[in-house]
C-alpha cells in the first residue's frame, strides 16, 4: 500500500511493475489529491499558458488497470494503526496492509505574518494551486511573489505571461542564492527585469494589509507595495503529521535508513517527506533514486541495496534561461575561481578549483557542459593537464589532454 501519489510514488510503482516477478498480489494507492500522479515540474508551464492539464499526466488509466494497481484519488489516509497494520482514510475506509509506503511529500512553508490568512494570499505547490492562480490572474492586475528560489521565479514569470504586473521579493541579496553565485544571480535578475518583472532583493514582507482581501504588502523597511494577490514561494516543509501521529520516529522529516525503512520495519518512506541522516530532499531526482532502491528491496531483486544521499546537480530553466549548478557555488579562502562570460550571448560560467580539482560549477545561458563538470566534481579528477582550458568545456579539455 502506498500513501500519496506524486512523481516519486509513481516512479516507485513503475519500478515495482518492471520485473517479471511481483512480490505483491495487490497494490493500493491512496491519493489525497483529486488527480492521479502528474508532472509537477510542468506546473509553471501550465501557469504560463504554455501547456495544458492533459499533458501533465504521467500514466493513463489503462496503465494502472493493466498493472493491477488500484488508485483511490481524493482519498487521503488520515490514521495508521501499526498494531493492526491498517490505515483509515478520509472516507472512513479501513484497509489492511502488508507493507506501507509513505510518500506524503511536503507542504509549502508559509510565514506566520499578520494578514497571512486574508483572501488572495496563496501558495504554488500543486495542480489545484495552479488552477486557482490562473483564475485569479484573469480577474486581477497586480501580484507580489515572495521568494526568489526557482519556484518563486517560475511563478513570477508565469503570472507575468498571464498579463499581471509582478513584483518579486527576495530576502537574500541575489536570486537563486542556493544555486547561483552573486554574479549569476544578478545576471538572472537583469534578464527577468528586462522581461517586465520588478525584483527587490534584500527585503522581506513584514505584514499583509487589507480587509476583505489582501491589498498591500508592508516591507521590512516600511515600504508599501499595492497588490491584488500575494503568492508565497518560500520553501517546503516535509509532511510528517501522519507519521508522527502513528508514533514513527521523525525529525524534520520521517527518519529512514539506507533501505528507506522507518522505525517500523513494516513501513517505508521516500521523497520529500523523508529524512536520511541530516538530509531532507526538495528535488525530484533524489526521490527517483530512492524509488529504485526501495523497489529493489521490496521485490527482492536487490535486497541489500542502500540509498546514500549525493550532491545532486541543479538543472533549471527560468524565464527561458538554462541554469546548471553543482557542488560549491561561492569561492572561499581555499579556492580559485575561473570565470568566463559572453556578454552578447548572456552566457556565464564560474568554476571553483581547489588543489587542481574541481569543487563547483555555476553555468548560466549555456549549460551543455554541466554534466561533464559534475562528473569531474564527483570523481575529483586531477585537472592540471587541461586547467587552462576548463572554462571552455569538455571538447577543449579532452583535446588538450
Amino acid at each position: 500500500m502506498i500513501c500519496g501519489h506524486g512523481m516519486v510514488s509513481q516512479r516507485l510503482l513503475e519500478a515495482l511493475c518492471r520485473g517479471r516477478v511481483r512480490p505483491f498480489t495487490r497494490i493500493i494507492v491512496f491519493n489525497g489529491e483529486a488527480s492521479a500522479a502528474y508532472n509537477r515540474i510542468q506546473l509553471s508551464l501550465l501557469l504560463a499558458g504554455e501547456t495544458n492539464e492533459a499533458s501533465l499526466a504521467l500514466q493513463q488509466d489503462e496503465w494502472f488497470r493493466n498493472s493491477g494497481i488500484e488508485v483511490c484519488n481524493g482519498e487521503p489516509v488520515v490514521t495508521i494503526n501499526r498494531e493492526d497494520q491498517t490505515v483509515t482514510t478520509g472516507s472512513g475506509r479501513v484497509q489492511p496492509y502488508t507493507h506501507l509506503v509513505l510518500a506524503t511529500g511536503s507542504r509549502p512553508a508559509k510565514p506566520g505574518l499578520p494578514g497571512a490568512d486574508l483572501p488572495g494570499v496563496m501558495t504554488f505547490r500543486d495542480l489545484e494551486d495552479t488552477r486557482t492562480l490562473i483564475e485569479s490572474a484573469g480577474r486581477h492586475r497586480r501580484a507580489v511573489v515572495v521568494g526568489g528560489g526557482f519556484l518563486g521565479l517560475e511563478a513570477a514569470e508565469g503570472l507575468r505571461q498571464r498579463g499581471m504586473a509582478v513584483t518579486l521579493l527576495h530576502r537574500s541579496g541575489h536570486l537563486l542564492n542556493r544555486q547561483l553565485d552573486r554574479i549569476g544571480g544578478q545576471l538572472l535578475q537583469q534578464h527577468m527585469e528586462e522581461r517586465g518583472v520588478n525584483i527587490r532583493t534584500g527585503t522581506a514582507p513584514k505584514a499583509l494589509l487589507g480587509r476583505s482581501m489582501v491589498r498591500a504588502v508592508q516591507l521590512d523597511d516600511e515600504t508599501l507595495v499595492s497588490t491584488d494577490l500575494v503568492l508565497f514561494a518560500t520553501g517546503i516543509t516535509p509532511a510528517t503529521e501522519l507519521a508522527r501521529t502513528a508514533g514513527l520516529e521523525c525529525d524534520r522529516g520521517i527518519l529512514v535508513d539506507g533501505q528507506l525503512s522507518t522505525s517500523d520495519p513494516a513501513i517505508s518512506a521516500l521523497g520529500e517527506c523523508c529524512q536520511r541522516g541530516n538530509t531532507t530532499f526538495g528535488l525530484v531526482e533524489p526521490g527517483y533514486q530512492q524509488a529504485e532502491v526501495l523497489a529493489g528491496v521490496l521485490n527482492g531483486n536487490t535486497p541489500d541495496a542502500e540509498y546514500r544521499p549525493v550532491d545532486t546537480p541543479t538543472r533549471l530553466k527560468i524565464s527561458g534561461v538554462p541554469i546548471f549548478s553543482c557542488g560549491q557555488i561561492s569561492p572561499d579562502g581555499d579556492t580559485e575561481s575561473v570565470v568566463w562570460q559572453d556578454h552578447e550571448q548572456n552566457h556565464y560560467c564560474r568554476l571553483l578549483i581547489r588543489n587542481q580539482r574541481l569543487t563547483g560549477a555555476v553555468l548560466l545561458g549555456d549549460t551543455r557542459d554541466g554534466p561533464w563538470y559534475s562528473q569531474r566534481i564527483q570523481q575529483q579528477d586531477d585537472i592540471s593537464r587541461y586547467r587552462d582550458f576548463i572554462a571552455f568545456g569538455k571538447n577543449y579539455c579532452e583535446a588538450a589532454a
